[in-house]
């Protein structure tokens, strides 16, 4: 811009109006930075959730499996010790019998 030019846009703008235009211009700066950091925390705090809810589901998945597994065995268990109690009464019923 030429001294010219710029001599004509100082006589149209008063000095107080354009370091309040400055101000704001500096304000708008600050505040477009704190949004775009505030964005960024965001993001990670995202991604760093995403991938503990991921890990969690994995647990659950692994917690329901044992799960399973644990029923499984406590009825075979269950299934054997009944087994046992049959014997045992079966060997005391012909003691007694005898």
């Amino acid at each position: 811009m030429s001294a010219k030019a710029l001599e004509d846009v100082s006589a149209q703008i008063p000095t107080d109006d354009f370091q309040e235009l400055e101000a704001k211009v500096y304000r708008t700066i600050e505040m477009y930075k704190a949004a775009r950091e505030a964005k960024a925390v965001a993001e990670r705090d995202g991604q760093r959730l995403r991938e503990q809810l991921e890990e969690r589901e994995e647990e659950v998945d692994t917690l329901r499996r044992d799960i399973v597994k644990l029923r499984k065995d406590r009825e075979e268990i269950r299934s054997r010790v009944e087994k046992m109690l049959q014997q045992i009464e079966t060997v005391a019923g012909e003691q007694a019998a005898s």
